[in-house]
């Protein structure tokens, strides 16, 4: 499918495009393009294209989607992630999560293979891992995905259960799935991409004051308590806090907190036109040398180039380019 954009140009956007990432839904999957065919397949779904392709570009789902990138290299977008990728990448996005792969070393003729994909939704094994136990061993897979993971030395690996999956059906690929979900569960080399992640609490009250703090910075990062006012309302000496933050999300609450207030600049500079100057102050820093140190030591880019990056997310030009 050809991804449609708004009618009315955002300024300092290429004409005509929304910033906000395409949708995609069963009605947009075509077979020509790759898909297999949705009366044809059950809880998983696989895919394989080439490049250039009409599928590439800024989206998302409702599906989980792992990836494997087989041919080029080139930009790739999760979230808020920008970095490089090349032949033998392998991520998996969870739901919602926008990303695209914008390869940068196509031949003219282009490529007849270059992702190798497998779509899953979420609510089927959610529902599972109630009833049978030994499901629940992907869950920590499943909520490390909302952040998008990039897989270290499993390509190879990754193409074997890929192609295992695709040439089967009912459920012997359910089987297959489950074999390569194992794999990805256990595989200890990895990385989140987009924004931070909580590590484990060793208890359900400690679990329901950490989701409870970070909930709160998340949805208000301007407005984050200082360590002391939180440490004080959990009747906590500042320094027992400290270790009790750290031990569950593995960042200092600072360092927490200015990970959050990023990547809501990050957010403001791929959906707004507003001044880097007014985003610095709107996620909560009171200093823009401050602001464009900390954005500069997590994402490796200052935030201006940060935004003409992220531009490119769609698969064309940044603006003014």
């Amino acid at each position: 499918m050809v991804a449609t954009y708004s009618s009315h140009p955002q300024a300092g956007s290429p004409a005509g495009r929304s910033k906000a990432p395409e949708l995609e839904a069963d009605y947009n999957r075509n077979p020509s393009l790759g898909y297999e065919p949705t009366n044809e397949v059950g809880f998983i779904r696989c895919l394989d294209h080439g490049y250039p392709t009409p599928l590439a570009r800024w989206h998302c789902h409702d599906e989980y989607e792992l990836h494997l990138i087989t041919a080029t290299s080139g930009k790739a977008f999760v979230g808020d992630w920008i970095g490089p990728f090349e032949a033998g990448q392998l991520v998996l996005c969870g739901p919602r999560l926008p990303h695209n792969w914008i390869s940068l070393d196509v031949p003219e003729e282009g490529v007849a293979r270059r992702d190798l994909v497998i779509q899953f939704r979420h609510e089927p094994l959610e529902k599972a891992c109630q009833s049978i136990p030994e499901l629940g061993e992907l869950l920590p897979l499943m909520e490390r995905a909302r952040h998008g993971i990039e897989f270290f030395g499993l390509s190879d690996q990754a193409e074997t259960h890929w192609r295992a999956i695709k040439g089967s059906r009912g459920l012997k690929r359910f089987s297959a799935f489950c074999d390569f979900m194992t794999d990805l569960a256990r595989w200890g080399d990895y990385r989140l991409l987009s924004n931070v992640q909580m590590r484990g609490v060793e208890n359900d009250t400690e679990l329901d004051q950490i989701n409870t703090i970070v909930n709160r910075i998340t949805e208000n990062p301007s407005h984050s308590q200082s360590a002391a006012e939180v440490a004080a309302e959990l009747a906590m000496s500042e320094s027992r806090f400290s270790r009790f933050f750290r031990r569950a999300t593995g960042n200092t609450y600072t360092d927490f907190v200015n990970r959050v207030r990023i990547n809501r600049a990050c957010q403001l500079l791929m959906t707004s036109d507003r001044y880097v100057t007014n985003i610095c102050y709107d996620v909560g820093f009171n200093n823009v040398a401050n602001f464009n140190r900390r954005f500069l030591e997590l994402k490796g880019m200052t935030p201006s180039e940060f935004r003409k990056q992220a531009e490119t997310r769609f698969g064309g030009a940044p603006a003014g380019v």
